[in-house]
């Protein structure tokens, strides 16, 4: 192996784990509620009084058609490419919120049997990613095998991420939490500066830390978009669902621009070179 392969061998396909990552990964998961949303409740009308049937299916199948699409073009790409990486990040985002949507309402087993139901499939996922392959370190993320198991917890995880949003946000007398929006997004926040507090001032286990913190910034993202768009009687601000989201797709494509996007390193390939 020449020192050239060595060095391309240690990297990884997904980005390295950079403050940048994470205020993008916050940004695309508030897209991913505000695009989600846009699809499925103002053009498919599913909080209206004349909803398109069976909307939230209809946006998954949309949004998963998608995400499909991306994965595998991700997959087959030979190094990491960070429009590519995001692009498919904001599409598991989206599916994630009318899927999680689909569950909770659609298919009648509300929030907590959703919440539990997509934890489940997250540990799951998790579980088949470590007894196939021993580890779920991000930084192992460098062929397909590795990716195709990233690419499905993450989207476990972003679905999660919505259901427990959702959870927290909502009225008592609706099952929720009674948090409201901006009240969900403090809890959620002050759960990342938990997890930050403890990266920098223990040594808890790394690879736990990203995955916590991972399914914890996407209802922080589903707070938030929920807080922009969701009516004023509700705690909401009642923007403009299409355009909070082509404001935040501009914001992360600058950010994707200015921010410094570099590949993981692969750390055990690195040790065999």
């Amino acid at each position: 192996m020449t020192d050239r392969d060595a060095i391309e061998d240690a990297l990884t396909k997904v980005p390295a784990i950079t403050l940048g990552f994470w205020i993008i990964k916050i940004l695309a998961t508030t897209l991913g509620e505000t695009g989600g949303d846009t699809v499925t409740m103002s053009w498919l009308g599913e909080t209206t009084d004349h909803p398109v049937p069976y909307g939230y299916l209809i946006g998954t199948a949309i949004f998963g058609a998608i995400l499909v699409a991306l994965v595998i073009a991700q997959i087959r790409a030979r190094a990491f490419n960070p429009w590519l990486y995001w692009a498919t990040i904001i599409a598991s985002t989206t599916c994630g919120t009318t899927l999680a949507d689909f569950a909770d309402r659609s298919l009648g087993i509300g929030y907590p049997g959703g919440s539990l139901l997509l934890l489940a499939c997250v540990l799951i996922s998790l579980f088949a990613w470590w007894r196939t392959l021993g580890t779920v370190d991000v930084n192992s993320v460098a062929g397909p095998r590795e990716e195709m198991f990233y690419w499905i917890t993450i989207t476990f995880s972003q679905t999660l991420g919505t259901a427990l949003g959702d959870w927290s946000a909502d009225p008592l007398s609706e099952g929720g939490w009674g948090l409201g929006y901006s009240g969900g997004a403090l809890v959620f926040g002050a759960g990342l500066a938990v997890l930050a507090l403890l990266y920098f001032s223990t040594k808890v286990s790394r690879v736990f830390l990203f995955w916590a913190a991972f399914i914890l910034t996407r209802p922080l993202g589903a707070t938030v978009g929920d807080w922009f768009d969701k009516p004023v009687a509700k705690g909401g601000l009642e923007l403009s669902r299409p355009l909070a989201s082509l404001v935040l797709v501009v914001v992360i494509f600058a950010l994707i621009l200015i921010l410094p996007q570099r590949p993981g390193r692969h750390e055990f390939a690195a040790q065999r070179a």
